[in-house]
């Protein structure tokens, strides 16, 4: 990487410069150089006296490494041995170093970032690192987890980089080939609601823009850098809790699970007990789809029988009769609050014993 960063640089340079200008590494062979036929060539140098803060002369060219606090691994050479030769070369000596501590930074923290997120960091070292890094830790930050719905030739990394190109506050990362993480930085006064509509103004440019669908999971916002692993956890919780409970939202912020979040972590044979205690006169499979959908607008309309049944377009009494059914068969009245309390809490466990997602 860092060949391409330095022959990048050389390339904008060169004209400005009458010189043949470039880098070598600590083998002398020639990585980047204003003359491309050069690159991969091996010059002689003797670095033994060679001095990380002087430049240096060897084969009619001069010679200067590249950082100064101890003789680096790579060095800038100009051709020519007088002063300007020496001037020029001390210049891109300065420049090369600045670039690559800023390259190296960067690289470094998104690299710190994603061993936070994916627990593959102790937890001593992780503020040790963040202050090797300069990282501020005084800050507000939530991970939001974005997975393509299906493959695409379209690479959403870099749409999302794109997005959010202030690297020093926000880190995109390639999980996999369908996740992608952004960890966000917040202000003090960001809202849940705002950081879903910012989630979905993401998945509106994926999909409006690129014709890409996404699903795009939030976790809750932490002060520590330690906790963003957690958060990364709930962004991939509310991804699956979401793709169980709500199959049609794009958007799923773990903060708004509600009861769903407490079903998902139970365990399956918590989850049949409490079934069986629930439907001891029947079971729930014997209602078919014409009910269920009677009971979903039933609870949708606040166990409101007018409402409900003008809704569905039947007469009153036939809602009551279907509801008197239900009643017979499982023992639950829907029309009261608790029964139906019970009742809305079985149908989520049954979808949730459904659907069988995987946890993290």
């Amino acid at each position: 990487m860092a060949n391409r960063l330095f022959q990048s640089v050389i390339h904008q340079m060169k004209d400005a410069i009458d010189r043949t200008i470039g880098v070598i590494d600590d083998k002398g062979t020639v990585i980047a150089c204003s003359e491309l036929g050069k690159i991969g060539e091996t010059v002689s140098i003797d670095f033994v006296n060679a001095s990380a803060s002087e430049t240096f002369i060897s084969g009619g060219s001069t010679y200067k490494a590249i950082g100064s606090a101890q003789l680096g691994e790579y060095f800038t050479f100009v051709s020519g041995v007088d002063p300007m030769a020496e001037k020029y070369c001390t210049v891109l000596s300065i420049a090369f170093s600045n670039i690559k501590y800023y390259y190296d930074e960067k690289y470094d923290r998104s690299n710190f970032i994603k061993n936070v997120i994916l627990d593959n960091i102790l937890p001593g070292d992780i503020y040790l690192k963040s202050r090797e890094l300069h990282f501020n830790t005084d800050v507000s930050r939530t991970v939001l987890l974005i997975r393509a719905n299906e493959p695409s030739d379209i690479v959403i990394y870099d749409v999302v980089q794109n997005l959010f190109p202030d690297k020093s506050k926000d880190f995109v990362i390639s999980v996999n080939e369908t996740d992608i993480v952004l960890v966000k930085e917040l202000s003090r006064d960001i809202e849940l609601k705002d950081v879903e509509k910012l989630a979905l103004s993401i998945a509106d440019t994926l999909s409006g823009e690129f014709y890409t669908a996404v699903s795009i999971g939030i976790g809750s916002s932490v002060e520590s850098i330690k906790d963003l692993a957690k958060s990364f956890k709930e962004a991939q919780a509310s991804l699956e809790v979401g793709k169980v409970f709500d199959t049609e939202k794009t958007i799923v912020s773990y903060g708004n699970l509600g009861i769903a979040r407490l079903i998902y972590q139970l365990p399956t044979t918590l989850c049949e007990s409490f079934l069986r205690e629930v439907f001891k006169r029947g079971s729930i499979q014997s209602l078919d789809q014409e009910t269920l959908f009677t009971i979903q607008k039933f609870f949708e309309n606040n166990l409101n029988v007018s409402e409900t049944s003008r809704k569905l377009f039947v007469h009153r009494n036939t809602l009551v009769y279907r509801l008197e059914r239900i009643k017979r068969i499982t023992g639950l009245d829907l029309r009261e609050f608790d029964h139906a309390i019970i009742f809305k809490i079985a149908l989520m466990v049954n979808k949730y014993l459904q659907a069988n997602p995987v946890k993290y």
